[in-house]
């Protein structure tokens, strides 16, 4: 388990669901850049009613951040090579107008 602070722009737009156990659920594809460049696949998936609130006000294109336990894969595309990928269960999200915010509120108790 691997405890992880992800940031990207998301890759069409959140769904929901509804779970077996009856419980709602909201996921999501972000593209995230690493440091050479290239892009990677995150998928998202939030059963926390708040972050799901958040990301489902979001749309394609949106930067967002977000936190939780992700676990590394790797899937082989279409042309046959392998390629890494991330699965990612969300406790948080954030989007940058709430990072924003809680930036002014920080600098407002340090004044």
């Amino acid at each position: 388990m691997i405890d992880a602070l992800i940031q990207g722009k998301l890759y069409g737009t959140p769904k929901t669901g509804i779970g077996k156990n009856s419980n709602p659920y909201t996921t999501a594809l972000l593209r995230v850049a690493t440091a050479a460049g290239d892009m990677l696949m995150c998928s998202v998936i939030c059963f926390d009613e708040a972050a799901q609130c958040v990301l489902q006000a979001l749309g394609d294109g949106d930067s967002v951040a977000v936190t939780g336990t992700l676990t590394p894969k790797v899937y082989q595309a279409k042309d046959g090579t392998s390629r890494p990928a991330l699965d990612l269960v969300a406790q948080a999200v954030m989007t940058p107008y709430q990072v924003t915010r809680k930036r002014q509120a920080v600098e407002q108790i340090h004044e």
